[in-house]
């Protein structure tokens, strides 16, 4: 038998009315309200803490990224067919 890990509390002051969105999300998706709450602050952490990737370059690669984002992108056959193809939001 595999032994429950540990959790804590977390307890939060909300407004009514965000709590019954939360309410309605985490029904409309089969979640409990706490699973859906955590799962939306675990993503949420995440996003913020990728967003804070720092990249230390020494100067010749840092010139070498520069040039590589200015650069205009080598026609491809994946490029070509974007091109190509009509946005979805297009009529047709």
């Amino acid at each position: 038998m595999t032994a429950n890990p540990k959790r804590e509390t977390l307890n939060i002051r909300i407004k009514p009315e965000v709590r019954g969105l939360i309410d309605r999300a985490a029904e409309l998706t089969g979640k409990s309200r706490t699973d859906f709450v955590l799962d939306a602050a675990r993503r949420a952490a995440e996003e913020a803490l990728l967003e804070q990737t720092l990249f230390s370059l020494g100067p010749d690669a840092h010139a070498a990224f520069l040039a590589m984002l200015d650069a205009p992108a080598a026609p491809n056959e994946r490029l070509r067919k974007t091109l190509r193809t009509a946005p979805p939001w297009s009529e047709g």
